[in-house]
């Protein structure tokens, strides 16, 4: 199990995942799932067209349209029935015998698989629908374990496609629709063809995002590179047509020529054409410039993507709702200028699963008050808009980011009262004046106040202090490390003990916090010795 240790320049990016992960499972809702072992395989999937036939309406796309919560009911439960359910005997025999086979391991006690089973069982009733060959099926992994872990699975949920019985992983999103999207994609139909403008104007009843190529013909080097990129893409759907009549209804602004690329989505910067060259690589590093609108508004559906953007500049704002929506236009024009740049994220502050694990970086997990950050993930290091929060302020931040004339941003707490302390106190803002530019030789104990095995080495230095009381020569001290960073404190394992040479402060040398008193004593008056020759006995 992962023990968290924070340091901000190493860990930065996966103590904020980690931290997101450990809340975001505190939402996920329970269900239950009472399905029986229904037996052969064969007898199941005739069951299932049985079924399906008496119900009398066709699945379609159009029932993630739906609002009705009886339609949506009755939606639900057809698209439960055309999920296969697996066991210890029929799991092997379903991925030998079908060609695509789409595999979800769940735990009835895993709350995140209850929250994906619907979504699984939506997409599965759309791509029957559609009339796609791939058949979508669950186990039990915790029932049937000896029969999960043969086909690779071994946590939940975890979403497997079976290719003639070889697995690859999944990497789509979560949602129905992108689970539909990506089994689409990586079972043969990357792309959707539209030939006339009646189905231009029926895909655009379903889709407000999309990608669309306008190509003389579907053949060539520029075809190829669009198809690959498209086979590539796990979040955009790909339309093709070679009708500029259809791209027009597809894509209306301007005057689309052939060859032609362009992204739609359902932002205020609505359309994106492309001006590069046609290869794969340039088509998808286009669509990862551009598939975020200006301000992305995180939530829980959307906050992996964020996390996986290849822009690792990130700015983020948080603030309550309202005040984000009278944010948003100013920032929208503000991310305009840093377009490619820089990401920028707005997060309700009292969403505490989003917004938390990024604010207890900067110590401001109970802020209630707007909140400016960024984060660099390529230096892992992060940023604090210390001034008032103004379109002008903002803006000159970001410049900051971009010009690399921005400070990074280092957590600590209010400067304590050391006075007759045996053992000093230091905070991130008092680490260079108590231990870097101390003329003294310094012991440092760091400590975090989940650490189990703290407090006797917390004991063991006030007895070293009281020891070598009388040396002017040596100081004890002490710090938080879950509250207080400084660029030259980079300690992962917790106690550290760190003895800082009066004529050395850039190398500190550790001492081993497992050692008894006599043993850290016998070190700290070699270390002394080594320096000036002044000791103290040994207890």
């Amino acid at each position: 199990m992962y023990n968290p240790k924070f340091s901000s320049r190493t860990l930065l990016l996966p103590s904020i995942l980690l931290l997101l992960l450990l809340t975001a499972a505190a939402v996920f809702s329970q269900i239950e799932d009472a399905d029986d072992d229904l037996g052969d395989i064969d007898e199941l999937i005739a069951y299932d067209e049985e079924q399906e036939n008496g119900e009398n309406s066709q699945p379609t796309a159009a029932h993630f349209e739906s609002r009705e919560s009886g339609k949506k009911t009755d939606v639900l439960s057809r698209a439960q029935r055309v999920v296969l359910e697996l066991n210890g005997d029929t799991a092997k025999r379903a991925i030998e015998e079908n060609e695509y086979v789409l595999v979800l391991g769940y735990a009835p006690w895993c709350s995140r698989s209850a929250e994906l089973m619907p979504r699984f069982a939506e997409a599965a009733n759309v791509l029957k629908g559609l009339g796609s060959r791939v058949l979508l099926a669950k186990i039990d992994g915790d029932r049937y374990s000896k029969a999960a872990s043969s086909i690779e699975i071994r946590g939940f949920p975890t979403l497997l496609l079976f290719v003639n019985g070889s697995s690859r992983p999944y990497t789509g999103g979560f949602s129905s629709e992108e689970i539909v999207l990506w089994t689409r994609k990586k079972t043969g139909a990357p792309v959707i063809e539209i030939s006339s403008v009646a189905d231009a104007n029926e895909f655009l009843k379903q889709h407000s995002t999309y990608a669309v190529g306008l190509f003389d013909k579907f053949e060539g080097p520029d075809y190829g590179e669009f198809v690959k990129a498209a086979a590539a893409d796990n979040e955009v759907q790909f339309i093709e047509t070679s009708s500029a009549e259809v791209a027009k209804v597809l894509y209306p602004v301007g005057t689309p020529t052939k060859p032609f690329f362009g992204l739609v989505k359902s932002e205020p910067e609505h359309y994106a054409s492309f001006d590069g060259h046609f290869s794969s690589d340039e088509i998808l590093h286009f669509l990862e410039n551009n598939r975020f609108p200006l301000v992305t508004v995180m939530t829980e559906l959307n906050s992996a993507k964020v996390y996986s953007s290849t822009n690792k500049l990130q700015v983020y704002v948080f603030a309550e709702d309202d005040d984000l929506q009278k944010l948003l236009k100013p920032l929208q024009e503000i991310a305009k200028k840093f377009k490619s740049q820089m990401m920028f994220v707005a997060v309700d502050i009292r969403e505490e699963n989003l917004a938390k694990p990024f604010l207890t970086l900067f110590g401001l997990e109970d802020s209630e008050d707007a909140v400016v950050v960024s984060f660099d993930y390529n230096s892992n290091s992060k940023y604090l808009l210390e001034s008032d929060i103004s379109s002008r302020n903002i803006k000159e931040f970001c410049t900051g980011l971009v010009q690399g004339t921005l400070k990074p941003y280092y957590k600590s707490q209010t400067i304590p009262d050391n006075k007759n302390a045996s053992v000093l106190t230091v905070v991130g803002k008092t680490f260079d004046e108590l231990v870097i530019n101390n003329p003294a030789n310094i012991v440092l104990e760091v400590h975090t106040p989940w650490c189990i095995t703290c407090e006797a080495t917390t004991k063991h230095v006030e007895k070293l202090a009281k020891h070598f009381k009388g040396l002017d020569n040596l100081v004890f001290t002490r710090i938080d490390a879950s509250t207080n960073e400084h660029p030259k404190l980079q300690v992962e394992d917790y106690p550290t003990l760190l003895f800082y040479p009066a004529n050395d402060k850039s190398n500190p040398i550790k001492l081993s916090p497992k050692s008894n008193l006599k043993e850290l004593a016998v070190l700290i008056n070699k270390n002394l010795k080594t320096q000036d020759g002044a000791t103290k006995d040994e207890l």
